[in-house]
């Protein structure tokens, strides 16, 4: 039986991450927290005790935006892939997501579909401007030094405009993805020996965004990817940041036949969280 194995992305530990850390680990699932290094690791001791909890020990500061994001994300992939056969699918997910489907219900579903890469992807620029835009400017969210800020409006002021590396088709759109472990390889060797393209990426805001994708679609894997992330997003508001999912979401939620949502904040609405229990995540006979 295939296993689920989860990474989560977090820098702050609260009752909501409990509560998905709890609802994930049916099962025998295996979680892995990848804790953002500029938060105080000893936050998140309670998970110590959770036989099914690894820490991510590669840890790094991640700024909004910035290349740390991906790197935070390969580190994590290389301590995970040891562990597990190529066929074995990981989700990655944030501490504001939450499952809209059960486990099992997740595992039929990428058995029917071994060896399918779901993410989300848009051509570049044809389909997606903005990404095209992101590609030209230079960007400084990693370096964090007086006045880079300014620095960064100086050089997209005085610079030409940044030209891709050509022997790329870009491709990109959510950082979010659920993929196997024959393509994490792909994508961490991939950045191993690419350094000019690493090194271009990290001059690119939001690359996490671009960067996994990309990979794979230049690779012998394109032809596995589905453009689906399997997740339920709601971009309807236009803005930097997904709308807050509340009880009013909760229709759309059990329709879209997604494993996950985003974003939950318990603050706004914990009452949406208590819906998806009852109704989508109710243990059922298997």
């Amino acid at each position: 039986m295939m296993k689920s194995v989860f990474l989560l992305l977090v820098h702050a530990n609260s009752g909501q991450l409990k509560r998905l850390i709890d609802k994930l680990g049916v099962d025998k699932a295996i979680i892995y927290l990848q804790v953002d290094l500029k938060t105080d690791i000893s936050l998140f001791d309670e998970y110590k005790n959770y036989p099914n909890v690894i820490f991510i020990k590669n840890r790094i500061k991640v700024a909004w935006g910035g290349y740390s994001q991906v790197q935070g994300m390969v580190n994590s992939f290389k301590e995970i892939i040891p562990s597990f056969e190529d066929g074995q699918y990981i989700s990655v997910i944030s501490g504001q997501d939450y499952p809209i489907m059960r486990n099992d219900e997740m595992n039929a579903f990428l058995k029917l579909n071994q060896g399918k890469a779901f993410m989300e992807y848009l051509l570049i620029p044809e389909e997606w401007s903005v990404g095209f835009k992101r590609l030209q400017r230079y960007d400084l969210s990693d370096y964090h030094f007086p006045g880079f800020a300014t620095l960064e409006i100086k050089m997209n002021a005085w610079l030409p405009k940044r030209k891709p590396p050509k022997e790329l088709v870009y491709v990109g759109k959510s950082s979010w993805f659920t993929i196997t472990v024959e393509h994490l390889k792909y994508i961490v060797g991939f950045l191993e020996k690419n350094h000019s393209i690493k090194k271009y990426f990290k001059l690119t805001w939001g690359s996490d965004e671009l960067v996994f994708q990309t990979i794979l679609y230049n690779s012998k894997y394109r032809g596995q990817m589905v453009n689906d992330n399997l997740r339920y997003i709601d971009w309807s508001a236009v803005k930097a940041r997904p709308k807050v999912l509340d009880i009013t979401d909760a229709e759309n939620l059990k329709q879209s036949g997604k494993f996950f949502a985003r974003k939950f904040d318990e603050k706004v609405d914990a009452t949406i969280l208590d819906w998806i229990d009852a109704n989508l995540l109710n243990e059922k006979s298997i």
